[in-house]
C-alpha cells in the first residue's frame, strides 16, 4: 500500500468518524448518506490504488463488519447506523484494522458509555440503575427502568468506535511508519 493511499484512507476515515460522532451525539442517529459515502469511498479508493485486489479487500472488510456486528443489532446492542458506519470503515481500511478497531472500541465503549450516562443522568441516575439491578437480582423479578434512570437511556456508540479506531491506528506498524515519514517530510522534530 502506498503512502498516498494510506494517507487518503486515514483522512477520510477520520472525517467520517467526526461527522458520525457529531450526528450521533446531537441527533442520536448516523445518516445513511454518510455510511453509503464511506462504503463508496472505501471501494473506489481501494479499487483505484490496487485494482481487483483492492476491491476484494474492501469487500472483505465490508462483509466482515456486517458478519461481526449484525448480531449486535439483533440483540439491540448497537444501532443500524453504527453497523453501517463500520461497514464503510471496513471497506475503506480493510479487515485487519477493522477487527482491532472493533476490539478496542468495545473497551473504549465501557468508558464512553459510563461518561455519557453520568453526563445525561448524573450520579443519581446511575445509582438508581444499580439499585434496580440489585432489586431484580435479589428478588429474581424484572423491574422496568424509571424516568431519569441510566438504564433507560440510549447511549451513542460512535465515539467509542472512533476511539477504538484511533487506538488500533496508533498500534499499526504501517500507520506508524506513515506518521514517521510525514513527520520527517514536514521537517518536524529535527534539530
Amino acid at each position: 500500500m502506498t503512502d498516498a493511499q494510506l494517507s487518503l484512507q486515514l483522512l477520510l476515515a477520520g472525517a467520517f468518524f467526526i461527522a458520525a460522532i457529531v450526528m450521533d451525539l446531537y441527533k442520536e442517529k448516523i445518516p445513511n448518506k454518510l455510511c453509503l459515502l464511506a462504503i463508496f469511498c472505501g471501494f473506489a479508493i481501494n479499487a483505484y490504488y490496487a485494482q481487483l485486489q483492492g476491491a476484494l479487500m474492501a469487500l472483505f472488510g465490508f462483509l466482515l463488519a456486517f458478519i461481526i456486528l449484525f448480531p449486535t443489532f439483533i440483540f439491540r446492542i448497537l444501532g443500524a447506523g453504527d453497523i453501517k458506519l463500520m461497514m464503510g470503515i471496513g471497506a475503506l481500511m480493510g479487515p485487519s484494522l477493522l477487527v482491532s478497531s472493533l476490539a478496542y472500541g468495545i473497551v473504549a465503549g465501557a468508558g464512553t458509555s459510563l461518561l455519557l450516562i453520568i453526563w445525561k443522568t448524573g450520579f443519581t441516575g446511575l445509582a438508581m440503575t444499580l439499585k434496580r439491578y440489585w432489586d431484580c437480582f435479589y428478588l429474581r423479578r424484572y423491574f422496568k427502568p424509571e424516568a431519569g434512570e441510566a438504564a433507560g437511556l440510549r447511549v451513542p456508540y460512535a465515539p467509542a468506535l472512533a476511539l477504538g479506531w484511533l487506538w488500533a491506528c496508533s498500534l499499526d506498524s504501517e500507520i506508524s511508519q506513515l506518521y514517521f515519514n510525514w513527520h520527517r517530510y514536514l521537517g518536524l522534530g529535527t534539530t
